[in-house]
Order: C-alpha cells, then structure tokens, then sequence
C-alpha cells in the first residue's frame, strides 16, 4: 500500500464507524485510516466495480481560496499551477497541480468553481492528506489579493462505482443527470452539503463535503444501503492502480514534471501558450521537444507483482524504474506503472521487472488497464 506516516496520528470523525464495522486499522498520512474490512480487499474491489463502495476520504485537505472575484482568484492560483483556472465554468472542477520553480510537482489538487453566483470569487480547492500542510502554507505564503481559509470543520466521503447514482438519489435531487467533474452545492437530506462528480477509482461516483457533525449520519445512512459496502486503503490503492492514477509521493513528485507523468491533458492551451506559472520554461520545452523519460502501464508475466523499487529493464540495461505496483483484481494478475527512458516507452515493448532478484518478463501497455466506468451525458 502507498503512503503510511509514522509518529503521532490523528483520527477522522469516522474513526468510531471503522472500529465498529471491523475495520483494520493503520497510520496513512497522519491518520488512522481502515485498510479493510472484514471481507477483504479483493471482495471491496470487486463490490466497487459491480455496485457502490463507500470512502472516508476525510483525511484529505479542504480548503477555499476567497477573492473579490472569480478573475482575481483564478488568475492568483494561476501563478502556481499550470491549469485553466480563469476559464472554469461555475459548477465545474479541474484536476490540477501544485509546481515548484523546476517544473516538479509539490502536490496534485482538485480546484471547483461554485456554480452560486452569490459565490463568484470563491475556489473550491482539494488536497492531498500528506502534503496539506505544506500545500495550504505554500498557497497562502504566495498569494496575494486572495485570502486561503482551511475547511478543518468539513468531512469528505466518497461513493464510487455503477450503482452510485441510484443510491445517490435516494437522497439528493437530480444527482443522476450532474455531468462528470461538475459539483454543487445541495441537500442531502435536509442536511447541506456539496457534491461532485469525480474520484479516485476510474468508476462513476461522488466525493461528498459535510460538515463534521453530520458526517457520520450521512456515512450510516449510506452504509445501510443494500447496495453499498465500506471500502478501505487497500482497495483504494488497487482500483486507483487499475484506473492508471497517479499517487502522489510514488507516481509523481518534485522530480517529475506533468509532462513526463503523461498529464499533459491537464494543461489546457491557454497555458500551454502563455505560461505564467512554475517551471513553465521547461514544461513548455517538454510539450514541444518531448521528454527523456515517461509514466508508462506495465503487464508482468505469472502472477508475482513487482513493487515500487523494481528495476525496468531490456536485457541488462536499466531503462527505468517502477513507482506502483500490486495485484489487480479486476485483472486476475499483476500491474504496474512506472518510468521508462522515452526511446522504449511504446506500447508492446517488452522488458524485464527485477523481483526477488528474478527477471519477470513484461510489457509496457496502454492505462488505464480497465476500462473507466466515467459517467458520459448522452
């Protein structure tokens, strides 16, 4: 599994709800976090992918940049990530990130524009749990003209797979027609909350704020849907590899460039010409000359995975490295994903994964390895 935190840790508003399910517990991010549940991550995965697991994400960072308008605040959070942020429509979200002065990623975020007019200026923003404190400090050192205010008093819980929707609209209105990276803010319930259409596992799904003192009654009342299970880590872990998602501190960090993570799409044109944000001159450079290494999908032969570490490898030469790596259960065998030398990057070529001092002959593939499950409007 990713990221595990050591010393001191600190519990979600669910950590009762986890206990009392059976869930095994474990430090991640500076949080006591479920792995599991009693039936297992590979039951979790597959209940996932077939119906609707459910997601504490509430270890994840919440925040709100606040300005005199949506111009102003946009084009302020502009100077730290290379995304289109002055273009968002209201009711919209856009995946992004967090760059440093060499083009390397500090962090990757979610950033939502409010669809309430009353909310022009506001950004909604999302942030890794491991990186939130040094995120928000980096966001509020740089800034000026916008105020950063920490969301500590919202919970976040996912809902993730074919049947989220139908659940869903048991108890919020219309939630079954919002487009894919749309959000708003709405009632669950009678209780106020804001929802999106996104998330972290290649299904259709929501991601749910509320406010701390109701999160456990939103995550009851979820959890006793028939056609819900709570899901943990582990899972998390296996569906998000399946789905070809980057993790951040493995995938991508400040050695690696959007460009080299295959995130280009996440740099919409406007920026792409005009620059403006971190590290711009090289991410430009990169855009129109390519890289010298990049994030590719890996296929092992057998069934030993390889892990994060594992030497890539034609023949005996080192051509990269692997960043995830694991079992995938929609895929009956092992995955992973990590960074090549460009000149062997392309789909089919064949290289050898060095586990337990054993070469495992593999392919590099296309990602995701399972097809998404994205909600797409007809």
């Amino acid at each position: 599994m990713a990221e595990v935190a050591t010393g001191e840790t600190r519990k979600t508003p669910l950590f009762d709800a986890h206990v009392a399910a059976g869930a095994r517990m474990v430090p991640f991010a500076g949080y006591e976090m479920p792995v599991q549940y009693p039936t297992g991550i590979l039951t979790e995965h597959k209940w996932t992918r077939e119906s609707a697991g459910l997601f504490d994400v509430s270890h994840m960072g919440q925040a709100f940049l606040i300005g005199p308008d949506h111009e102003t605040t946009a084009r302020a959070l502009e100077t730290l990530c290379p995304a289109d942020i002055v273009g968002l429509k209201p009711g919209r979200q856009r995946y992004t990130q967090l760059l440093n002065d060499e083009g390397g990623i500090l962090d990757d975020l979610m950033v939502t524009r409010p669809e309430d007019p009353s909310e022009d200026g506001i950004l909604m923003l999302v942030v890794n749990a491991g990186c939130k404190d040094a995120d928000l400090a980096h966001i509020e050192a740089r800034l000026s003209g916008v105020k950063l205010m920490r969301a500590e008093h919202r919970g976040l819980i996912a809902l993730q797979g074919p049947q989220a929707a139908d659940v869903l609209a048991h108890y919020i209105k219309n939630i079954a027609d919002m487009p894919f990276m749309s959000a708003k803010s709405t009632q669950f319930g009678a209780l106020p909350c804001h929802v999106s259409r996104s998330g972290y596992t290649g299904e259709d799904g929501y991601e749910i704020s509320v406010h701390n003192k109701h999160l456990a009654l939103v995550w009851s009342m979820l959890a006793g849907e028939p056609k819900v299970k709570p899901v943990g880590l582990g899972a998390r872990d296996s569906l998000r590899l399946e789905a070809g998602l980057c993790l951040y501190g493995h995938d991508i960090d400040t050695t690696t460039s959007p460009v080299e993570a295959g995130l280009s799409w996440s740099i919409q044109k406007r920026r792409r010409a005009e620059g403006g944000f971190p590290g711009a001159a090289r991410i430009q450079k990169e855009l129109a000359e390519g890289t010298a290494r990049k994030r590719v999908g890996i296929l092992p032969e057998g069934r030993l995975p390889a892990r994060e570490g594992s030497e890539i490898r034609i023949g005996d030469q080192k051509i990269g490295v692997v960043t995830s790596g694991g079992f995938g259960p929609s895929l009956n065998g092992p995955l992973a994903m990590g960074y090549v030398e460009s000149a062997h990057a392309e789909i089919g070529t064949e290289v050898a994964l060095i586990v337990r001092d054993k070469a495992i002959p593999a392919k590099i593939v296309s990602m995701p390895f399972v097809p998404n499950g994205f909600y797409r409007q007809k």
